[in-house]
């Protein structure tokens, strides 16, 4: 058991930026185009799910693309990943946003950020 700890303890080393369910990231991914070149692929979303714990950390992303709504999984300490940003933090009371597959049009993509909304007191 000590050893499955040491190996997720030498993955997690990865700087990973903090982000929710809600917020809006954009990954950058690596994708080969031959034997010795790169190229990254960006994909901008809002994330809906995040599982897993230690190591094993996965999240899944979705957008829509003309009209299409499309949903990858990410895995979070993933050596294809390049790098993750937050570009908005949204604000939701739900750990799943499956929800949003049923929505259309702005419904589907705008969540309230954090910022916007503060608390009347």
């Amino acid at each position: 058991m000590d050893k499955m700890k040491l190996i997720e303890a030498e993955v997690t080393k990865k700087d990973v930026p903090k982000f929710n369910v809600g917020d809006t990231i954009k990954v950058l991914t690596k994708i080969p185009e031959g034997p010795d070149k790169v190229r990254l692929h960006p994909f901008e979303g809002v994330v809906i799910a995040k599982q897993g714990s230690g190591g094993r950390v996965s999240f899944t992303v979705r957008k829509v693309s003309y009209g299409e709504g499309i949903e990858r999984v990410f895995n979070l300490y993933s050596p294809n990943i390049d790098s993750i940003a937050v570009l908005r933090s949204g604000k939701v009371k739900r750990s799943k946003l499956y929800y949003l597959r049923k929505k259309v049009g702005k419904h589907a993509t705008k969540i309230d950020s954090q910022e916007e909304k503060k608390p009347n007191l």
